[in-house]
C-alpha cells in the first residue's frame, strides 16, 4: 500500500470520526433541551385538593358558583322547612277563645251599664213621682230619679198598691223590655198605669187618694208618690207596665 493510500483513508477515518462525534453531540444536546422542557412542566405543581375546594368556596370557577347556588338552594329550602314549622301560628286559633271571651257578652247582659253586677234602686237613694197625663186617657205615669252616686237598676216591674187594695195589679208582659234599665246618678226610669177602662167596662171601681210603689215584686220598702188632692179613680182593670228607659214607652200601653 502506497503512502497516498493510507494517508488517504486515515483523513477518511478522522472525517468519518468527527461526523461521528457531531451527531453524537447534536444528539446528546437535543436530549437535553428535552429533559430540561419535561423537567419544567414537572416543576409546576399540580393542583391539591385543598387547592380545588379553596377555588371552589371562592367562586373563581363556574363550578364552584354551582355549588354556591346549589348550596343556595339548599339554604332557602331549608328556611322553607322552618317555616312550615311556623305553622304552628295556627295554634293562634285559639284566638278562637275569642269566642269564649264572648263570655264578655255579658256587657250586654242586663247590669249597671257593663258592670254585669245588679244592684237594686233604693227607696232611700232616689226620688219617685205619680203624674196623672191626658193621654192615653186614665193613665198614670211614674217616674224614679236615681239621686245617689251611682249606678242603680229597676229590675222587672213595680207593685203597685191604691189606697187600702188587698192586690197589686198585673203587668203587661208585652211591655218587657230586652235589658234591665239601669239609672246613671241623676238619670230616670219609667212605668206606665192604666188606671181603668177607658170604656167604662171595668168593675169595682173606687176613688184613691194614696199609693204605695215597690220597685219590683221582691221589694220591702215602697216609695209613696203623692197623688191629686181629689185622687185618682181605679177599676179592676188596672195594670202596669215593666220598667221603661223612656217615658215614651211606658206610656205606649
Amino acid at each position: 500500500m502506497s503512502t497516498r493510500t493510507r494517508r488517504t483513508r486515515l483523513l477518511f477515518a478522522s472525517a468519518l470520526a468527527a461526523t461521528a462525534l457531531t451527531l453524537t453531540a447534536c444528539n446528546d444536546g437535543q436530549d437535553v433541551r428535552d429533559e430540561g422542557a419535561s423537567a419544567g412542566t414537572a416543576s409546576t405543581p399540580a393542583p391539591t385538593a385543598s387547592a380545588t375546594s379553596s377555588a371552589k368556596a371562592g367562586g373563581g370557577t363556574s363550578d364552584g358558583s354551582a355549588d354556591g347556588s346549589a348550596g343556595g338552594a339548599a339554604a332557602s329550602s331549608g328556611t322553607t322547612g322552618s317555616q312550615a314549622s311556623s305553622g304552628s301560628k295556627g295554634s293562634s286559633g285559639s284566638t278562637g277563645s275569642k269566642g269564649a271571651n264572648g263570655s264578655s257578652g255579658s256587657k250586654g247582659s242586663p247590669g249597671s251599664k257593663g258592670s254585669g253586677a245588679i244592684s237594686r234602686c233604693s227607696v232611700s237613694a232616689t226620688r219617685t213621682t205619680a203624674t196623672v197625663v191626658s193621654r192615653p186617657l186614665n193613665h198614670l205615669l211614674l217616674t224614679v230619679t236615681n239621686t245617689g252616686s251611682k249606678n242603680c237598676d229597676l229590675l222587672h216591674y213595680p207593685a203597685v198598691r191604691f189606697g187600702e187594695a188587698q192586690s197589686v195589679p198585673a203587668a203587661y208582659e208585652d211591655s218587657k223590655p230586652q235589658a234591665v234599665v239601669t239609672l246613671a246618678p241623676g238619670e230616670s226610669g219609667y212605668a206606665g198605669v192604666r188606671l181603668s177602662a177607658g170604656d167604662g167596662s171595668g168593675s169595682h171601681g173606687y176613688t184613691a187618694k194614696s199609693l204605695e210603689v215597690y220597685f219590683d215584686t221582691s221589694a220591702k220598702v215602697a216609695a209613696h208618690p203623692a197623688l191629686p188632692a181629689k185622687g185618682v179613680y181605679v177599676d179592676d182593670s188596672v195594670q202596669v207596665t215593666y220598667w221603661q228607659s223612656t217615658m215614651d214607652d211606658a206610656l205606649n200601653w
